[in-house]
């Protein structure tokens, strides 16, 4: 009996040991097949719909609205050839990685981006390199000068932070590098990689752009001539139709126009150009104002005296800013903050001593706020600049773009203003400020300031109904006219919007100005990439030399203990687990 239990047992076995691998067999079959069933179900949905998951805090691989439409509506490639690669330091290596992976993310919606990474310096023959650097400039690429440090030696490298970006023949330079005064590399680079977004759509917007906007400076109160706006009237050129236009009470002659940009009017506005410019707000049209409360120029500090009278100046435009939301006060800011002139400091034999010394009545603006306009804005130089207040109407949003610095004065006028104060030792505990606000951006529906008045005899056109509540609208107040202007040359050449040919430094007034046209003309919904914020998470590079060692252990041996340790329990488990088989 045992021996036929025993062989009964032996055949059940023998049985299940052939059964057992065939169930195996077909249980694995199954799952491939099902594995199979769902990654091609994943990839039918794919190519059905289309999405991405940024999984960042700050949204960094998330491009806005705007960037995705236009790069949607692209019908041609867009080359970029960008001149970071090769032995570059750690900063500009990062600046390179993160353009590719934002290229890469115009790549995800647009098969027409394409590009191409180039080392500028990349030649054997260093006149090869040189005339390649010479070509590069001519071409609208600003070098960089960087100080490299390898053990006790330093050396000097010559990087092109920028692109050229090539578009159905036409080619355009493009600047990756937003350079601010007084800020430190790492913030720079840092600024850089936040606007990366809106520089290269910026850039394909102004390659592809099919119909520009039509915008006016106007004429007719004295505003600044040509040749003194001449570099921003080019800049803007790329991307809208520039004109002037002659204020003569005539509504029909703004119609054509999205934006007015009034640049330092010297004479009063009369009551029929008031009333058209004051219908143009109500028919949705932006204007930029850039006015000057007070007047007083340097032309008029002359010898001997080198002084004047700083008297306030009325443009009959007090009660239209007062009814939109502001008030541009009648006073003078100085700053410790400021802009150098050249002064004469004494004589060498029969030879002026020229210096260059802080005018305080020039001060340099900071951005006041996170807003798409001045974000990363490099400082703005003004000339005899004053303050503006916000008033009136809950319905205007209001926002604060450009401030003096917290070391203000403020100078009430009539004032007597002489160069003289640049020989005197500053009394600081007069610039106690507080920071004053002199430019601020409107966004809403406006009332006219005719509201219940008659028509002055301006001129309408036939049909045209007159507004006192306006449509959604945009205008940005700035309290000086001058920040517009750019200087000249000895040959009468203008020179580059901001640049400031006494310290040969570049401020931000170009930008500045740009950003404000763009805003207040924007209906691609690109200026959004502007607001973009990618946070600097930088080592505590004290901490890091203080405890080097440590760090280098922790890093270097603690992975490897923890693979010898799980390797060790799962060789002990599956030994355990299958001995007991």
């Amino acid at each position: 009996m045992v021996k036929e239990k025993n062989k009964q047992t032996a055949g059940m076995t023998l049985s299940m040991g052939h059964v057992a691998p065939r169930q195996v067999r077909r249980k694995n079959i199954i799952q491939l097949l099902a594995a199979l069933a769902i990654v091609a179900a994943f990839n039918l949905l794919g190519s059905v719909f289309f999405a991405r998951f940024d999984l960042t805090s700050e949204k960094r691989y998330t491009l806005t609205r705007g960037t995705r439409q236009m790069l949607s509506e692209l019908d041609d490639i867009v080359y970029f050839r960008i001149y970071l690669a090769g032995n570059l330091p750690p900063g500009f290596r990062r600046l390179a990685n993160q353009t590719r992976e934002m290229l890469d993310e115009f790549r995800a919606y647009s098969d027409n981006i394409q590009y191409e990474f180039i080392n500028p310096s990349g030649a054997a023959d260093a006149r090869q390199v040189q005339e390649f650097h010479r070509q590069l400039m001519r071409q609208g690429l600003e070098p960089t000068q960087v100080q490299v440090r390898a053990g006790d030696a330093t050396s000097q490298q010559v990087i092109f932070p920028g692109a050229l970006v090539i578009y159905r023949g036409q080619e355009v330079p493009l600047s990756l590098l937003q350079d601010h005064l007084g800020l430190s590399p790492e913030a720079i680079l840092n600024n850089s990689a936040q606007a990366l977004e809106y520089n290269l759509v910026n850039v394909i917007r102004q390659l592809t752009l099919r119909q520009r906007p039509r915008i006016a400076f106007t004429e007719g109160q004295g505003e600044i001539p040509l040749p003194y706006v001449a570099d921003i009237t080019q800049s803007l050129q790329e991307f809208y139709e520039v004109e002037r236009v002659a204020l003569e009470g005539d509504y029909r002659d703004l119609m054509p126009f999205r934006t007015l940009i009034v640049a330092k009017p010297q004479r009063p506005f009369s009551e029929q150009n008031k009333f058209i410019l004051d219908q143009f707000v109500m028919n949705g049209g932006s204007i930029l104002w850039l006015t000057d409360p007070v007047h007083i120029t340097m032309d008029s500090l002359q010898p001997p005296d080198f002084e004047t009278l700083a008297m306030a100046r009325s443009l009959n435009l007090e009660d239209l800013f007062f009814r939109y939301g502001v008030r541009k006060n009648t006073d003078l800011l100085m700053d410790l903050q400021a802009a150098p002139i050249p002064v004469t400091t004494g004589m060498i034999g029969t030879r002026p001593q020229i210096s260059l010394l802080p005018w305080h009545y020039f001060p340099l603006l900071n951005p006041a706020d996170q807003h798409p306009v001045v974000r990363n804005l490099n400082m703005i130089r003004s000339e005899f600049v004053s303050s503006i207040d916000t008033v009136g109407s809950e319905r205007i949003r209001k926002s604060i773009l450009l401030t003096t610095s917290p070391y203000t004065r403020v100078v009430a006028t009539p004032a007597q203003v002489s160069l003289e104060i640049l020989q005197q030792a500053v009394d600081e505990r007069l610039f106690a400020g507080p920071a004053r606000p002199v430019a601020v951006l409107l966004e809403g529906s406006f009332e006219s300031v005719f509201r219940n008045r008659p028509n002055p005899g301006a001129i309408l056109e036939p049909g045209l109904q007159r507004l006192e509540e306006g449509l959604p609208a945009r205008m940005i107040m700035v309290a000086d006219g001058d920040i517009i202007k750019n200087q000249v040359d000895r040959q009468g050449q203008p020179l580059p919007l901001g640049f400031d040919r006494f310290t040969n430094q570049t401020f931000g007034n170009k930008d500045f100005i740009l950003n404000a046209v763009d805003y207040l003309t924007d209906d691609t919904g690109i200026m959004e990439a502007r607001a973009r914020e990618i946070r600097l998470r930088m080592l505590d590079r004290a901490r890091v030399n203080r405890n080097r060692l440590e760090i280098q252990l922790v890093n270097t041996l603690i992975p490897v203990l923890l693979v010898v340790f799980f390797g060790v329990i799962r060789a002990m488990w599956r030994k355990r687990r299958y001995t007991r088989l």
